[in-house]
């Protein structure tokens, strides 16, 4: 049962299933530059990819992306890649920033030796290792490329701006820190939460997921579906990783509470039968405010629980 007030919605329910990136913890930047790395190995536009990636699982992504890739293969490249995120997310930004230099200064003598028509590859690619021609790069390679990318993407809006780096400090500025944040209210809704009470339910596979949350403080629950879960046919938008969690945490998934931040997990949410609330942490409100969700808030500061003496979650939304 829900009650609502003008500016308030109350209502109960038995457990918790929290989506991971973008909810929890904020790793967009990361996420984003890996991404990057990968449309430039197959020759797409970062845009594009990013836009039709988000929030759905790595090895979907990969298998639609990747012409010719073997499913014995997936696993295996879902995690290079994944740990490529978090390469990116642990990387200093100082340390990225004597990249960037050793990329600029490199730039000359590799665009002087190939053709306008030679697309730019990392001097590895033509490495003995035998992979995959869409996974020859290893994660040094693409630490490496994306942040020549970058660079060059800097140094081309600097040359626009008719503004080019005068010293260390305005290059310093430009660098985006890449590591992996815990987003507002956070921590304070987790700790609300009695244990055994909530799960989390991502489209990351486990060395992402677990990886993410150790890095903010946030103690893995006990029920954490990720990706790889082989019990998990299908990832979100399809509600599969909902229903499992809820499953696992011993609650009717009618009786949850979903948070979400992509379209694709709003829509799962929805589908699982689920109370779903959407935060606005990645997407503007206008983008997902209209896939069913219950509530939008802007951030979990908004919403509140209490327990009560049944053994129920009372939900407190401001909206």
């Amino acid at each position: 049962m829900s009650v609502q007030f003008a500016n308030t919605a109350t209502f109960t329910a038995d457990g918790v299933l929290f989506d991971m990136d973008g909810t929890l913890t904020d790793s967009i930047a990361a996420v984003e530059a890996a991404w990057t790395a990968k449309a430039n190995e197959l020759g797409l536009e970062p845009e594009a990819v990013i836009k039709a990636t988000h929030g759905r699982r790595a090895s979907d992504n990969l298998m639609e992306l990747v012409p010719g890739l073997r499913k014995e293969h997936v696993e295996r490249e879902v995690d290079k890649f994944e740990r490529s995120i978090l390469a990116f997310a642990d990387t200093p930004p100082e340390s990225r920033k004597s990249s960037f230099s050793s990329a600029r200064s490199a730039r000359g003598s590799i665009s002087s030796s190939r053709s306008p028509m030679t697309p730019l590859t990392p001097n590895s690619a033509a490495s003995d290792i035998t992979r995959h021609p869409s996974f020859r790069f290893t994660t040094s390679d693409t630490l490496n490329f994306t942040n020549y990318k970058l660079s060059q993407t800097i140094e081309e809006a600097a040359i626009e701006d008719d503004s080019p780096f005068e010293d260390e400090q305005e290059e310093n500025e430009k660098i985006v820190d890449m590591s992996v944040r815990i987003l507002p209210g956070v921590r304070d809704l987790i700790n609300s939460l009695p244990e055994g009470k909530y799960a989390v339910a991502t489209s990351g596979a486990k060395t992402y997921c677990h990886g993410c949350l150790s890095r903010t403080g946030i103690t893995i629950p006990k029920v954490c579906v990720t990706a790889d879960d082989s019990r998990l046919l299908r990832g979100k938008p399809f509600p599969d990783p909902f229903l499992l969690a809820a499953s696992d945490l011993g609650i009717d998934p009618t009786r949850a509470v979903v948070f979400e931040d992509s379209p694709s997990g709003i829509k799962a949410g929805v589908a699982s039968g689920a109370t779903v609330i959407a935060v606005c942490t990645s997407h503007k409100r206008h983008q997902i405010d209209s896939i069913g969700a219950h509530y939008v808030v802007d951030t979990l500061d908004q919403v509140k629980v209490n327990h009560l003496e049944n053994g129920q979650l009372q939900f407190i939304i401001s909206h």
